[in-house]
């Protein structure tokens, strides 16, 4: 079983992005979107490859030292 980064996907309401990605990008986010569905389960219905950038964002942005540095600084702020 492979480890991916993100875990199951949570629904939350929409967001509309409009965001043009290299094609090997694309490429490569929509195959991670298969290998996470698979990893799902034998079952999972397909996952669209834009549902999956969201929580990119939020996971590099959650594992980012030097954001999580300056969230905490402007917090305390």
């Amino acid at each position: 079983m492979t480890k991916l980064k993100l875990g199951p996907l949570v629904e939350d309401r929409p967001v509309k992005i409009t965001v043009e990605l290299p094609a090997v990008t694309f490429r490569d986010l929509t195959r991670y979107a298969e290998i996470l569905a698979r990893e799902s389960g034998e079952n999972a219905e397909p996952i669209e490859p834009a549902k999956l950038v969201v929580p990119m964002i939020a996971r590099f942005m959650a594992t980012d030292r030097a954001f999580l540095k300056f969230r905490r600084a402007a917090a305390e702020s």
